[in-house]
């Protein structure tokens, strides 16, 4: 059938198929430029999690704006004239911004220790550096003593200080979010309507278009803070952060990465094949082929709307390294042919290339579609969507292969191989003996291989810190290490403590002695009034020994809560803790933009609860981020000590180590599964159960080498290097089956096993070192990347898929020699 369909439709009408073909392309090409990129933190995050949907309940009741740090470390003391002058000229020039609503910095926030200032004061009037004469040293000890301002606004060392840039409320587009991801919650769960399903459609094309215009605005403001931040170069350091900082810089990361990957891989391919082969036909027709596979897959991925994330931001190079691959294979059959059989012509020797291809390369690709098709049963998207990308890249990429490949050459006359063979075969003469003479050896170093991987695997982690994605030399890295060393630590992690609704009603209407309140009960007993009953001595205290508790850790630095400001009034209230009456009216009179720093981001009383916000020191080698989160749950209940109190962890923290929690789960799944579909594949193409169970270890024993690796040099598993497995398998497992498949055509000759494996070296052995080393230099290129998890990901692959090539050349024809699967006289028809 296939040959019928060569014959008629293919072979004799090359012009036609190569012209369909480009419209196709073509058609794809435009949709390519629809091709999305996403790094939002949503990218790191697993879907349906139940923290999640509260941590963005949290956003919404809490003042918490997003916003950008600048943070500035003056060539002079951080309160010198000059300094100030600086940071004042600075200062005005960021509120210019567009999207930016306040800046908060050193020149703004309140004094209120320089001097001591009474509680009365403070809601008539808050002084500033701005706004008042000031005593250096008394404002020096406010900043390094003060808990509003300590390891936060000022580092501990005062060298530096951090400028917040509040950024405006965008309700728009939190508004679309939270529309799209209920409509995408009830697909999830099978519970949407056709009409909810239509609707689902609109909001997420109408918050892609407004996500990109907000993009773009954001891109323009970012660059206009660095045009600002680069006027005050000599006057300091100074380093921009922050989360839309980050992900406008990321996006730029992708972008760069899905050039240099293409470009530097289209240019070492170029030398690659004119080393191999030394002919033009043989350098253009593989780029002709993978250049069409790039745009088509490109403009599918575009037509579907899958975006393109950190984690699928190298499929452009896995989408060459895979398309070359299937055409070296070709090439080196249709050259074996034309050595083999020096007076056919160009119709029989293309024909026989493609017949004698098809069927491996065929099952070849779907082993590899399988590898790529596992990574959709992990719980985190960017994983899933490259496993859909990829699996639909691949196929694209074997159609046009097989489509283009014969059709362009049999538009040419035949081209005879210009080699010496005899200098080619003296690397695949040695592996065959060593296969022939050192069978135990082989067998020795695999066991070995094993045992290493074995014991590595027990001290593989899922332990990675956010600022460890970059590269030391990027901003985004410069700027965290400041922040998470200097000024309190980047990842926030909250505590949400709900009080008892019940109870509170309760003792609205009792007035208790002896307590500092009985005053304020008393006074506003007949008033139901929330504001005026809600600072109650049992929240106060809550929330203080929760606040001292979380500042013993040393993996927390920054903490921030109601319980900062109760301490500092003490200080202004001559050492007398605060009481119910004066929060009270400091809730009801204090400004705004006083009240926005020290109240509203610590309690929301509409839901009777309080929030304690910390930030984690994300760079101390020593954090292990599921221990302190298992530590917190353990010990809060008896540090709040009260049965009618809850409380609950929140925030990226919470987030970002669920994500990391599941990546064993994800590993084991997709690894299960790759194996499971690739020994019924085989059992399926070489129908003996003997065959696949020596195909599956051939690749099992080298795809472990990886967790040995990971385990012994401390690499942990994160979101780029749990796919490595499941790749590795589905690229390399190409080798296995073509091995086996010409393994099998060569045992048909005499039955000898030896024979057929030096044979099969050869032959098959070129092409499979061919489309090794490309797959090797291809992936080698992935540590240009700023991303380290994409480097990680790169020099594993390129480690794997050379321990493959090693496998399939020594270890697969050894067991095969071992176990007979053909036995002495009969062959298997495949």
């Amino acid at each position: 059938m296939i040959k019928k369909f060569y014959d008629t439709y293919i072979l004799k009408h090359p012009l036609k198929v190569l012209a369909l073909v480009l419209i196709g392309v073509c058609f794809l090409g435009f949709n390519a430029t629809k091709l999305e990129i996403d790094a939002s933190s949503e990218t790191l995050l697993l879907d349906n999690d139940k923290d999640l949907q509260f941590s963005r309940e949290v956003t919404k009741r809490y003042y918490t704006p997003d916003y950008l740090i600048v943070t500035y470390k003056p060539n002079n003391d951080l309160l010198s004239d000059e300094s100030l002058n600086t940071l004042k000229k600075l200062t005005n020039e960021l509120k210019t911004i567009e999207n930016v609503s306040s800046v908060t910095s050193l020149l703004n926030v309140p004094l209120l220790q320089s001097p001591v200032q009474e509680l009365r004061k403070l809601v008539d009037g808050v002084r500033t550096i701005e706004n008042t004469d000031i005593d250096k040293n008394l404002v020096k000890k406010e900043f390094l003593e003060s808990e509003l301002y300590k390891n936060s606004l000022v580092s501990s060392d005062f060298t530096t200080t951090a400028i917040v840039l509040n950024l405006k409320d965008d309700k728009k587009y939190f508004e679309l979010l939270e529309k799209r991801n209920s409509l995408l919650s009830k697909k999830r769960e099978n519970s949407a309507s056709k009409e909810d399903l239509i609707q689902l459609e609109k909001v997420s094309i109408e918050f892609k278009r407004y996500r990109d215009l907000q993009r773009e605005e954001n891109h323009k403001n970012i660059k206009k803070a660095r045009e600002i931040i680069e006027k005050y170069e000599n006057d300091g350091k100074l380093f921009l952060g922050g989360v839309e900082m980050i992900a406008n810089d990321v996006i730029g990361f992708v972008k760069n990465d899905l050039f240099i990957y293409g470009n530097t891989l289209i240019f070492l391919l170029i030398i690659i094949l004119w080393v191999i082969f030394r002919q033009f036909i043989w350098i253009l027709l593989p780029l002709i082929i993978c250049t069409m596979s790039v745009i088509s897959t490109a403009g599918t991925l575009g037509l579907f709307g899958w975006e393109v994330t950190v984690i699928s931001s190298n499929f452009i190079a896995l989408q060459l390294i895979i398309t070359i691959s299937i055409v070296l294979h070709l090439i080196v059959r249709y050259r074996e042919l034309s050595l083999k059989y020096k007076n056919a012509n160009q119709y029989k020797l293309v024909l026989n290339t493609i017949l004698s291809k098809f069927n491996p390369s065929f099952f070849a690709i779907i082993t590899t579609i399988a590898g790529f098709g596992s990574l959709v049963l992990s719980g985190i998207q960017p994983v899933k969507n490259l496993g859909w990308m990829m699996s639909a890249g691949i196929a694209i990429s074997l159609l046009i292969s097989f489509l283009v490949f014969p059709a362009i050459l049999i538009l040419t006359n035949r081209i005879n191989r210009d080699l010496n063979k005899k200098h080619q075969s003296t690397y695949m003469i040695l592996a065959s003996n060593l296969v022939e003479k050192q069978g135990l050896l082989i067998i020795i170093v695999s066991v070995l291989i094993v045992a290493f991987s074995l014991t590595g695997t027990m001290k593989l982690k899922v332990e990675n810190s956010f600022i460890n994605y970059f590269k030391k030399s990027t901003e985004i890295y410069k700027g965290m290490e400041i922040i998470d060393n200097k000024l309190g630590g980047t990842t926030p992690l909250d505590i949400i403590i709900k009080f008892d609704a019940k109870k509170e009603e309760k003792s609205k209407k009792q007035v208790v002695a002896d307590d500092g309140f009985s005053d304020f009960e008393a006074e506003f007993a007949e008033s139901a009034n929330d504001e005026k009953y809600w600072f109650t001595k049992d929240k106060m205290d809550v929330i203080t020994r929760v606040h001292n508790y979380l500042e013993k850790n040393p993996n927390i630095g920054k903490v921030s809560s109601l319980a900062t400001l109760l301490k500092t009034g003490k200080l202004l209230n001559k050492g007398k803790e605060l009481d119910g009456f004066t929060l009270a009216l400091l809730y009801k009179e204090l400004p705004e933009e006083y009240k926005d720093i020290i109240l509203s981001p610590y309690i929301n009383i509409e839901y009777n609860e309080a929030r304690i916000s910390t930030r984690i020191i994300d760079s101390n080698p020593e954090l292990r981020r599921d221990a302190l989160i298992k530590k917190l749950n353990d010990e809060l209940p008896a540090i709040i000590d009260n049965s009618t109190v809850e409380f609950r962890l929140s925030n990226l923290m919470i987030l970002y180590n669920n994500m990391l929690q599941s990546l064993f789960d994800s590993q084991i799944k997709t690894i299960g599964f790759v194996v499971i579909i690739l020994f019924l594949m085989f059992f399926i193409l070489f129908r003996s159960l003997l065959i696949a169970f020596i195909a599956i270890l051939a690749n099992i024993v080298p795809i472990s080498i990886i967790f040995g690796i990971m385990g012994w040099l401390s690499i942990p598993l994160d979101i780029m290097t749990i796919t490595i497995a499941a790749i590795s398998i589905g690229i390399g497992v190409d080798d296995t089956i073509h091995y086996i498949h010409r393994f099998h055509e060569e045992f048909k000759k005499d039955h000898n096993y030896i024979n057929s494996m030096k044979r099969s070296h050869q032959s098959i052995g070129y092409a499979m070192v061919y489309t090794s080393l490309v797959v090797i230099i291809g992936f080698s290129i992935l540590v240009l990347s700023n991303l380290v998890p994409t480097i990680y990901f790169g020099l594993l692959t390129v480690i794997v898929m050379a321990t493959i090539l090693l496998s399939a050349l020594f270890l697969l024809p050894r067991l095969l020699i071992i176990f007979k699967p053909y036995g002495i006289k009969k062959s298997l028809h495949v």
